[in-house]
C-alpha cells in the first residue's frame, strides 16, 4: 500500500501531537488537587479506597485479624479453586492425600453455588484392555464424586464420564507421560 507525501506528513504530525499531549509538563501539583477519589495512603500506613459522594470507603488499616484471616482463606480457597486435574496411581481410583484439600475447595464451592454444574471426566493409561480401563476411568470419577458429595456437594450438580484410555493427556509409552494419563477432570458448565 502506498502512501502520499502529505498522508505520511499528516500522520508524523499527528503523532507528535499526541506524543506532546500526553507528555508531563514538569508542573508540581499541591497535595489533594490530583482530582482523583483514591488516596494511596492514609496516615496510619493502610491503603483506603473511597467510594461514594459521602467520602465513606474501605481502609486496609481498619480490617480486624478476623475479617483478614477470612479474606485470605478465602483468597487461598479460590487459588486452590484454579487445580482442576487430579492424579491416581497405577491401576487404582484412591485419592490422592495432596488432592485432598484442593477437593474439599471445589466441594465448598459447589455448595455455596447451588446452580453450578460440574463434569468428572475419567481417564486412564493405554495399559489394560479398553473396558478395563473405561472401568477404571469410572471408578476414579466415582471416588472423586463420592469425596464432593460426602463434603457439601449436592449429587445433581454432578456429572460423571469415563473416558478410559481414549483421551489421553500426553501421547507416549513411558511412566511419565502414563502418569499424566491417570487422572480425572472437572470441567465447569
Amino acid at each position: 500500500m502506498k502512501m502520499s507525501f502529505s498522508t505520511k506528513a499528516f500522520a508524523m504530525l499527528l503523532s507528535a501531537g499526541l506524543v506532546a499531549g500526553c507528555s508531563s509538563t514538569g508542573e508540581n501539583m499541591e497535595e489533594g488537587a490530583y482530582g482523583s477519589d483514591v488516596a494511596a495512603i492514609d496516615q496510619e500506613g493502610g491503603s483506603t479506597v473511597y467510594g461514594g459522594a459521602d467520602g465513606s470507603g474501605v481502609s486496609a488499616s481498619e480490617l480486624t485479624d478476623d475479617e483478614r484471616r477470612a479474606a485470605q482463606e478465602q483468597a487461598e480457597q479460590e487459588a486452590l479453586r484454579d487445580i482442576t486435574t487430579f492424579y491416581f496411581d497405577f491401576d487404582t481410583s484412591e485419592i490422592k492425600p495432596d488432592a485432598r484439600d484442593v477437593l474439599v475447595a471445589h466441594a465448598r464451592y459447589l455448595a455455596d453455588n447451588p446452580r453450578q454444574q460440574v463434569r468428572l471426566e475419567g481417564h486412564a493409561d493405554e495399559r489394560g484392555t479398553k473396558e478395563y480401563n473405561l472401568a477404571l476411568g469410572e471408578r476414579r470419577a466415582n471416588a472423586v464424586q463420592r469425596f464432593l458429595i460426602v463434603n457439601g456437594a449436592s449429587r445433581g450438580q454432578i456429572e460423571t464420564v469415563s473416558y478410559g484410555e481414549e483421551k489421553p493427556a500426553v501421547r507416549g509409552s513411558t511412566e511419565s507421560a502414563w502418569a499424566q494419563n491417570r487422572r480425572v477432570e472437572l470441567v465447569f458448565q
